[in-house]
């Protein structure tokens, strides 16, 4: 038996190349690349730094700048060449659309929770980041299969913990 039949005998569907998604996506990147930048320029500082120093807009901007010049790039890329032939990404499997739809109402009520910012019980004022951030990891972890609770949790603290050390802590930007 060749390879091609092989090929022929499976039951695998690519997904079809599509012009429109290519250039919908430069589109919502360069959209989204924008706003990052916007709102990176918004970000308080607790003190103003000295010239030639970074401060905490410093990678932000640059992270935005930079994304803002790749999503243009893709953008022209879809308007002026065919688009590319996807033999290696499948068609959308049964459940997907669900996951990312949890997955967004997941993120939404993660920004909402840290929005908040702390709140005062028992009289202690309880920072709710690292609460919001664990919470994420474990709910995310478990949407997208992951089922041993060990890990679970060790994961989700270790990266909560780092992610809390290093920018609220070290880099003192408000969390």
């Amino acid at each position: 038996m060749t390879d091609i039949e092989v090929v022929e005998g499976d039951d695998y569907q690519a997904a079809k190349p599509s012009r429109p998604l290519e250039i919908t996506f430069a589109v919502v990147a360069l959209a989204v690349s924008a706003g990052y930048l916007a709102l990176g320029t918004q970000i308080p500082l607790r003190r103003e730094a000295a010239a030639g120093q970074i401060d905490a807009r410093f990678w932000p901007m640059l992270l935005g700048v930079s994304a803002i010049v790749v999503a243009v790039l893709l953008l022209v890329v879809a308007l002026t060449r065919p688009a590319p032939t996807r033999e290696d990404v499948e068609r959308i499997q049964p459940g997907g659309i669900l996951r990312i739809v949890a997955t967004l109402v997941i993120v939404i009520a993660f920004v909402g929770l840290w929005s908040l910012g702390s709140i005062i019980l028992f009289g202690y004022r309880i920072e709710l980041f690292p609460i919001a951030a664990g919470l994420l990891m474990i709910a995310l972890m478990l949407l997208y299969g992951h089922r041993r609770w060990l890990s679970l949790v060790i994961y989700s603290v270790s990266v909560t913990a780092f992610v809390y050390v290093v920018f609220g802590m070290l880099l003192r930007i408000p969390l």
